[in-house]
C-alpha cells in the first residue's frame, strides 16, 4: 500500500510510542485520526503532525468503555474519511503479583488491550472490503510470545492479539485487506520500559532495548508490505521462542536465568508498597 493520501485511525496516540507512530505516519502523508484518553496530549501530537505538513484530527475515546470503542471507527471516518488503515496501539500495563490485582483491573487489561481491538477491527474491515483495500496493524509485544512474570494479564492479552491477527490473516487471505502484528521488546524512553528505567531497572543485556523509531519503521513496513509478524528487538529472539514451543519450560527457565523474573518482581514490590513512581 502506498501511504500518501491514505487515512488511518491510530489508537493509543496519547501515550507510549503512539506519538512517534503519529509523527512517522504523518510524514508518510497519512491523514490521521488520533485517539486516546488525554485530549490535551492528543491535541499537542496533532499540532506537531500538522506543523510537519501532515493532517491530523483528534478523536478521543476511553477504550475501557466498549460502547465507545464500538463507535470510534465511525467517529474517525467522520473526521478523516473512510479508513484505509487501522493501527491498534492502545494498551495498559502495570506489574503486580497476579493475585493482588482486583478484578476491575483485570477487566481493564482485557478491554483496552484485546477486546477494543477486536471491536475496532470488526467495524473497520467491512468498509475496507467494500472499497477494495485496507491494512490492519496491531501492536502486540514480545510479552505475548513468552512468559512474563508479575505481568500475566498483559502477557495474556498481548498473546491474544497475536492469535487474533494470525487467524484473521488466514480468514481474509483471498481479500484485499491485510492483517499484521508488530511485537516490540523494551522500547527506550517510552511506556513501561521508560518507567522501569526511571525506577532503576534495566532490560537484561540478552534482550537489549530499541529506540521508538524502530517500532515506527516496523509498523510502516507492515502496512506497505503486508508483513505477517515483525519482532522489534536488537537481539534475535525468534529462535528462542521457537525453542520454547518445541521444549516447553525453556522460556520460564531463561526468564529466571537472565534476571527478568527478578526485575519484574521488584517492580511489583514497588507497586505493592505504594511507591508513587509505579
Amino acid at each position: 500500500m502506498d501511504l500518501e493520501g491514505r487515512t488511518a485511525l491510530l489508537t493509543g496516540a496519547s501515550g507510549g510510542i503512539g506519538a512517534h507512530l503519529a509523527d512517522g505516519l504523518g510524514r508518510e502523508g497519512v491523514r490521521l485520526a488520533l485517539s486516546g484518553r488525554n485530549v490535551d496530549v492528543l491535541e499537542r501530537v496533532a499540532d506537531r503532525v500538522r506543523a510537519a505538513g501532515g493532517e491530523a484530527a483528534v478523536v478521543p475515546a476511553d477504550l475501557t468503555d466498549l460502547a465507545a470503542a464500538d463507535a470510534l471507527t465511525s467517529r474517525a471516518e467522520a473526521a478523516v474519511g473512510p479508513l484505509d488503515i487501522l493501527v491498534n496501539n492502545a494498551g495498559v500495563e502495570s506489574p503486580a503479583a497476579y493475585t493482588d490485582l482486583p478484578v476491575t483491573e483485570i477487566e481493564r487489561y482485557v478491554a483496552v488491550n484485546l477486546t477494543s481491538a477486536m471491536i475496532l477491527i470488526r467495524r473497520a474491515v467491512p468498509g475496507m472490503l467494500a472499497r477494495g483495500r485496507g491494512q490492519v496493524v496491531t501492536v502486540s509485544s514480545i510479552a505475548g510470545k513468552g512468559p512474563i512474570p508479575y505481568d500475566a494479564p498483559y502477557a495474556a492479552t498481548k498473546a491474544g492479539l497475536i492469535g487474533l491477527m494470525r487467524s484473521l490473516r488466514v480468514e481474509y487471505a483471498d481479500t484485499p485487506v491485510g492483517f499484521s502484528v508488530v511485537c516490540p521488546g523494551f522500547v527506550e524512553g517510552e511506556g513501561m520500559y521508560g518507567r522501569m528505567v526511571e525506577q532503576g531497572f534495566r532490560s537484561p543485556s540478552i534482550l537489549g532495548s530499541s529506540p521508538p523509531g524502530k517500532v515506527v519503521d516496523a509498523v510502516i513496513d507492515a502496512i506497505t508490505r503486508d508483513r505477517a509478524e515483525t519482532i522489534v528487538n536488537p537481539r534475535p529472539l525468534r529462535l528462542l521462542f521457537a525453542l520454547d514451543e518445541l521444549v516447553p519450560g525453556t522460556g520460564e527457565r531463561l526468564v529466571t536465568a537472565i534476571g527478568t523474573r527478578r526485575m519484574f518482581a521488584g517492580l511489583a514490590r514497588r507497586r505493592q508498597s505504594g511507591d508513587p513512581g509505579t
